[in-house]
């Protein structure tokens, strides 16, 4: 839970609960949601990030802070934090607004900064926020050949658990800022520490971006789509995944 969501939480709440019977939206609220948006600027500092959309239940509105989604009784009274699940296709729609705020961020990343392994004519591609000192994603590496004969590009994104400033962090540097990145970083992921090396490194910004995509733990892998598979997922199993998030997008569009 990061700063925005503590203060926030730090103020006073209901839990509300809402049943199939709450179909009546709040007549008092403007088009522009501004009795939400007064609340909000008395919670929020002026930069952060705001916007507002319908959700689903009547009464509720559907708010970003930032790379955040959380829920607001459209007359700002009320705040709820937590997942929306529609029972009845069984999706989880506070998922499906994160997927487009982790789109948004994979989005910026520039593909300079990745160290990439595969082809970039490979049915799938999976931006990977990994630790080189992460068993799994050691684990991961190990395999990398079969990703890419599956048919899956993997590319790294710095995320070292342990913080900028750490031990890992200034490894990850040392790949990232090798003469010979992929080297370093197969060097690095079989245990070794690679050779110090200094540069104006990409790694703690990737670091940032993990944050704020929700990584938690690594290796944790994202679709320019938004997609978020956390852990570490065999091969073809991680091909299969793919192929059934593919297909459930084509379906919904």
């Amino acid at each position: 839970m990061n700063r925005m969501t503590r203060s926030l939480l730090a103020t006073p709440l209901v839990l509300l609960a809402f049943s199939a019977a709450a179909d009546v939206v709040n007549e008092a609220v403007t088009e522009d949601y501004q009795l939400v948006r007064d609340r909000l600027d008395s919670l929020v500092s002026s930069d952060t990030d705001v916007s507002i959309a319908e959700s689903p239940l009547a009464g509720v509105l559907q708010v970003r802070l930032g790379s955040e989604i959380l829920y607001m009784s459209d007359d700002g009274r009320y705040l709820l934090q937590g997942r929306m699940l529609d029972l009845e296709t069984r999706q989880d729609l506070t998922d499906a607004a994160m997927s487009g705020v982790r789109k948004e961020l994979v989005s910026g990343i520039n593909g300079d900064s990745l160290i990439s392994y595969g082809s970039d004519d490979s049915d799938f591609e999976v931006i990977v926020f990994t630790d080189v000192d992460c068993g799994y994603c050691r684990r991961l590496h190990e395999q990398v050949t079969e990703y890419n004969d599956a048919g899956i590009q993997i590319r790294y994104a710095a995320f070292p658990r342990a913080g900028v400033g750490s031990q890992t962090h200034e490894k990850m540097v040392s790949v990232w800022c090798a003469a010979d990145p992929h080297s370093a970083m197969d060097l690095a992921k079989a245990g070794e520490t690679p050779a110090p090396a200094e540069c104006e490194s990409p790694v703690t910004d990737l670091y940032k971006v993990g944050q704020a995509i929700g990584v938690t733990g690594t290796p944790a892998l994202v679709t320019r789509a938004g997609d978020l598979i956390p852990g570490y997922v065999p091969p073809q199993d991680l091909r299969t995944r793919l192929q059934q998030i593919e297909a459930a997008r084509a379906a919904a569009d």
